[in-house]
């Protein structure tokens, strides 16, 4: 860990002043942007993003960034900050992170973290697990494998090799797939054998939100924001993102949906209600996570969001 400057516990004028980051956490669509926004104006903070499809120029409409008028209520670092053909890892979103909050911890008490990327989530609240470097052809053949065998074959050699990390993994997603597999081929070690046991100590507070609301207006709100999505011009921003398709970047939902269909491979309707199916999908999984952790506050998303996270914050503070 990077050293710093400041301690969780600092004597300013004779006083006691905690630094405290509020990590706003929760599954796509549930308004964690608008709660953080109207945290930060209450608190006097700024906002860090660890929102990972938000970081890239390129992807607006798609990923739901916040607006322009939302940006403008308060200051949001790693929005826009990085291009789709740049690379970018969670282990460089750490050590950036890290780097900015001791600057924006030298002036203000409170910060806020906020996305629902739960790995770049826990790489702040609890440090990333350390992995051995793997040569770049060892991505690259298991990539091979992937487009021409399909995820199955992996998923077996996964659960023969490390049954351990097997039983942890989300099955479905071929890049937890994929990576466990080249360090594991890589080291000649199971990729459990180099997990974390026990979280790092932050040099500040870490308190933790997880905003929800009922599972149907969940899905429904979902389902008008990919509307509202392709009102805004989504079809034609996949369109100038198609020749670039195969980018790490674009294998997300929202993009793949109308690449399937520039090909031939799907209708239009069809690869919007896809876009819908997938992203209520993906929101399960994030809900599942969140509840997994068993480290985050539960806030049902309304009115008193904003004032229950600022009583809890006080709790925290007597």
């Amino acid at each position: 860990m990077m050293p710093c400057k400041y301690n969780k516990l600092l004597y300013i004028g004779g006083m006691k002043r905690h630094k405290y980051l509020i990590v706003i956490g929760g599954p796509t669509a549930v308004g964690k942007t608008a709660t953080s926004i109207k945290l930060a104006q209450m608190l006097d903070c700024e906002i860090v993003s660890a929102d990972s499809r938000q970081f890239f120029r390129e992807m607006t409409i798609g990923t739901a960034k916040p607006t322009v008028e939302e940006l403008s209520q308060a200051k949001h670092h790693f929005v826009d900050s990085l291009s789709i053909h740049e690379e970018y890892s969670v282990g460089k979103f750490e050590t950036d992170t890290l780097a900015l909050l001791e600057k924006l911890f030298e002036k203000k008490d409170y910060c806020i973290l906020t996305g629902g990327s739960g790995l770049y989530l826990n790489a702040i609240c609890n440090g990333l697990d350390r992995f051995p470097d793997v040569d770049p052809s060892y991505r690259a053949a298991l990539n091979e494998e992937l487009a021409k065998g399909g995820l199955e074959t992996l998923i077996a050699e996964l659960a023969e090799k490390d049954p351990v990390y097997f039983e942890k993994v989300d099955q479905k997603n071929p890049h937890r797939i994929t990576r466990a597999l080249e360090v594991i081929r890589s080291a000649g070690k199971p990729f459990s054998s180099f997990l974390r046991s026990a979280p790092v100590v932050r040099p500040f507070e870490i308190v933790r939100f997880q905003m929800s609301m009922e599972r149907i207006s969940l899905y429904d709100r979902i389902n008008r924001r990919v509307d509202i999505m392709v009102a805004q011009g989504l079809e034609e921003e996949a369109r100038s993102l198609y020749p670039l398709k195969t980018l790490n970047a674009l294998r997300t939902v929202g993009y793949s949906e109308w690449f399937d269909y520039f090909e031939g491979t799907t209708t239009r309707e069809e690869a919007i209600e896809l876009i819908k199916r997938n992203s209520r999908r993906y929101a399960k999984r994030q809900i599942t996570w969140f509840k997994n952790q068993g480290t985050y506050m539960p806030v049902i998303q309304g009115d008193n969001a904003v004032s229950e996270i600022l009583s809890e914050i006080k709790k925290q503070q007597i």
